[in-house]
Formats: C-alpha cells, sequence, structure tokens
C-alpha cells in the first residue's frame, strides 16, 4: 500500500518523501486507517516494525486538516533515547506543515528546562515527553492540557516494567475525558489489557503484528562459558572485526559496563559505554560518534534496547543472558534493521541455561552453539550441540554451574580469516561471519527511567524547522 492512497494532506505526503518512506508496512497498513477514523487503537508491535510513522502521521495531518491553539497531542515514551528518536522523525515528517513540537526530557541543563516552559506556554502542537520529566512541568501548574485530542502510550509494557504507572494515570487525570488514546506495545501481558480499559473510553481497535520472532537475516549465536572467560570471548570476537564495522555490546548492569568497557579499553579497543548515570549530552555525544562510525564499539545497558535506530549495526553481543526473553528479541533488533544482514552472539553460563532455554521456546528454534576458540579450552572444528532438552554437549570449555546473574550482551561479526592479531587463529567455525560468507558449522535490566523531577532536559519548540532528516522506520 502506497502512502498517497491514505488521503493524507500534500504537506504531509511531501514530508514522507522527503523522509525517503514510499510502501506502508503491515502496522501502518492497519493501524493508520483507524486511526483517523478517530478510534482508540490497542496495537502489538516490536520496534522496527514502522510503528512510530504509525501514529504519528494520520496525528500530523489531523492538526494540519483542523488545526487548534494549545497541546493537541501528548506522546509518552519510557527513555530520552525514545524521546529523541520519535522527536526526530516527528520534526521530518512536519516539516512541510505548519505542525509544532517539542522534546521533553531530562539529563540535560537547567536552560533546556525553560526552554520546555516556554515552548508548552506558548502551545506546541504535539509534545514528546517521558512521563518524570512531563510531571515536573505538570506540577508547576503552567501546562495547559485542557484541549489534548490525542494522547500516545509507546512501549507501553516497558513503561510499565520501569514503574511509570503512577505517573501515566497522574497525568492522564489531568486530560480531557473526550480524547482518541493510542497505546503501542511490543508485548501484550493482562497489565497493558487492563491499563488500556482504564484510559479508553471506547473498545479499542487491537492490531497484532507478527510478534516474538527475530528477523531472518540475523544470524544467532550461543557460546557456552564460564563467566572469567566472557572478556577474553569478546575480544576473540572483536578481534576478527573487520575495519569500519559497528558492534554493539549488551551488558546487565551499569557496573557490568563500566567494568567491560574499561577491561576492553585496556585491550585497546576504541569503546564507549553508555548508561544513565551519564549526563544526557554525554550519552547523545557517544550515540552520534557511534552513529557517524567514529566510535566502532559500544557497551551498554538495555537502555538501549528499544531506544536507538542506527542502521549498519553489524554485531550484537548480549554478554549477559536477559532475564526478560522479549528483551532479547528486542537487542537483536539492533542489527538488521532495513533488510540488512547481522550477527547476535549470546553468552550463556552456567545458571543461564534456563532462560536461554525460555528464549529458545519464544522464537520456537533453537539457536547454533558455537565451539570456543582453542585458548579458552575449545577444540578446534569441534560442534557443541544446541538443543533446548536435556543434557547439552557444549564442547569446549568446562561449564559453569554458578556464575553472575548478568544481563546483557554484545554483539560482532567476524570474518574467520586466518590469524588475526596477538598471534590469535581467528574465530572458530560457527563464529560470525559476514553475510557473504558461508556458515559452517565449527568445534539486569537497568532502570534508565527518567523520573526525577529536578533533572533538567529538553529540546526547544520548533518554529524555525532545519532541513528534514532522512530516518529510518521506527
Amino acid at each position: 500500500m502506497k502512502f498517497n492512497d491514505f488521503g493524507f494532506d500534500p504537506s504531509v505526503l511531501t514530508g514522507i518523501d522527503a523522509m525517503g518512506f514510499e510502501d506502508a508496512t503491515p502496522i501502518q497498513e492497519q493501524a493508520i486507517p483507524a486511526i483517523m477514523e478517530q478510534k482508540d487503537l490497542l496495537a502489538c508491535a516490536q520496534t522496527g516494525t514502522g510503528k512510530t510513522a504509525a501514529f504519528l502521521l494520520p496525528i500530523i495531518d489531523r492538526i494540519t486538516k483542523q488545526p487548534i491553539e494549545g497541546i493537541d497531542t501528548l506522546i509518552l515514551e519510557p527513555t530520552r533515547e525514545l524521546v529523541m528518536q520519535v522527536d526526530q522523525q516527528l520534526e521530518g515528517f512536519s516539516y512541510f506543515t505548519p505542525v509544532s513540537s517539542v522534546a521533553v526530557y531530562g539529563g540535560r541543563d537547567g536552560h533546556s528546562m525553560e526552554m520546555e516552559k516556554r515552548a508548552m506556554k506558548q502551545g506546541a502542537s504535539i509534545v514528546v515527553a517521558t512521563p518524570g520529566r512531563f510531571i515536573a512541568h505538570l506540577d508547576l501548574g503552567y501546562v495547559d492540557l485542557s484541549k489534548i485530542r490525542h494522547l500516545v502510550l509507546d512501549e507501553a509494557d516497558r513503561m510499565l516494567d520501569m514503574g511509570f504507572a503512577p505517573d501515566i494515570m497522574k497525568i492522564v487525570h489531568h486530560l480531557p475525558r473526550v480524547r482518541q488514546t493510542l497505546l503501542f506495545s511490543a508485548t501484550m501481558p493482562s497489565q497493558i489489557r487492563q491499563l488500556a480499559r482504564e484510559l479508553m473510553r471506547q473498545k479499542p481497535v487491537e492490531i497484532s503484528i507478527a510478534m516474538s520472532k527475530p528477523a531472518e537475516n540475523i544470524l544467532q549465536l550461543a557460546y557456552y562459558v564460564e563467566d572469567s572467560q566472557k572478556i577474553a570471548l569478546a575480544e576473540y570476537l572483536l578481534a576478527g572485526r573487520e575495519e569500519g564495522q559497528r558492534v554493539l555490546i549488551f551488558a546487565g548492569s551499569k557496573i557490568k559496563v563500566r567494568e567491560l568497557a574499561s577491561a576492553l579499553q585496556r585491550r585497546g579497543h576504541k569503546i564507549g559505554a553508555v548508561h544513565s548515570d551519564l549526563i544526557q549530552a554525554e550519552r547523545e555525544e557517544k550515540l552520534a560518534a557511534f552513529k557517524n562510525g567514529s566510535l566502532p564499539i559500544v557497551v551498554a545497558t538495555d537502555v538501549l534496547a528499544r531506544g536507538i535506530d542506527i542502521k549498519g549495526i553489524d554485531l550484537v553481543i548480549n554478554f549477559d543472558v536477559p532475564g526478560d526473553a522479549e528483551d532479547y528479541i528486542h537487542r537483536i533488533g539492533r542489527t538488521a534493521r532495513a533488510d540488512a544482514s547481522g550477527t547476535a552472539a549470546t553468552f550463556i553460563n552456567g545458571r543461564d541455561r534456563r532462560k536461554f532455554q525460555r528464549i529458545e521456546e519464544l522464537i520456537k528454534m533453537p539457536i547454533k552453539a558455537s565451539g570456543l576458540p582453542p585458548e579458552l579450552g575449545g577444540r578446534s572444528g569441534s560442534m557443541q550441540s544446541g538443543s533446548s532438552s536435556g543434557d547439552r554437549n557444549r564442547g569446549g570449555g568446562d561449564r559453569n554451574r554458578g556464575g553472575d546473574r548478568n544481563r546483557g550482551g554484545d554483539r560482532n561479526r567476524s570474518s574467520g580469516n586466518g590469524n588475526r592479531n596477538r598471534n590469535r587463529q581467528g574465530p572458530p567455525s560457527g563464529a560470525p561471519r559476514r553475510p557473504d560468507q558461508p556458515n559452517q558449522d565449527g568445534g539486569g535490566q537497568e532502570n534508565s527511567q527518567d523520573q526525577n523531577n529536578n533533572v533538567s532536559g529538553t529540546q526547544a519548540h520548533r518554529r524555525h524547522k532545519p532541513r528534514p532528516p532522512r530516518g529510518p522506520e521506527g
């Protein structure tokens, strides 16, 4: 289905064309007509399916055709990174329209708070915000929500996981009862349906896009290792990384992120650590460097599992198995975006094997177990079996029957060619390799919420808009 078929205003279509969008995705085909009919919506769709455009485009279209004075739409996101990502797409789609917007999130200087205040008092058309930061403004009494026509809760399951339910209900009590409510979630537990019943004045249109399955063009690998072997294995995989390839490593806690980044930096790797303890300017600087390729490796907590949309990430490494099987989908989904290919490697200690089995059960497929390099106790050319049931013969390396319950990961793609550096023999068969190479059989969640009402940060209310960025689908 083409975007011309939805009946959007010509100025909206011009923005869509400038962003490089052509064909609507399944979530867009189903959600956009329902939203344009002003129906409440309950949609289950993962990041990367185009859901951001699915709610932004009809809202921008309605504001363009039926403008009001004051704040028209409130979009709530669980993390600062998602606020910035949605705001970036909003800026591009609305560039040729009269729609204005402001991004409201913490972690920046006090001047940003004042800019947010000014934008909302002037009546920005659309406010994209984290709940905690928005309540900081709401409590000061100058935010007028009486004319709100649209409330969007994006990544609603993550917001509930992060404890934002009381903040959401506090905000909702300030909104008009007659409004359109749109709820998007990557999963649909009973708590989400209960939240929908509390927020929506009518029976919502329900949409569910195929979930809980990674993209087919992701090569998934499992390494069964002891905790003491993980850093050496990560270094081994990074040594096989080709020039220009980008790697995103997930670790389960802020402490683990800092320790892992420091250990790999000492081994000569150019690497950055991203977690919620950094001020927002530092996080943005490192993500910008990662996006433009000047920082090839980033270690992060799950704050980035749904918080970035960067094309060209070649390898994701799960340094620890995520506690929630759904988080595995989001982590490895950072690679192979926009029809590209990528590799996802997961390190599994003894205590995490049951968690990893739940992941295999969720995605309904076994994940290939890859042999360890000889220096870590692996046997060259051996294959470790990867069944979800019964005892597994994992091949090289001792089995770890304990170990930390860290959650996180790290991703990499190696060429598998000959000697690399440090006298290594190169990744064994089954290790990550380029998409054009055939594969061979071979031998805590961080609380990233923005709940500190005293933390400042913003993006200015836009009246004079820059050229629209060309961005991936959200």
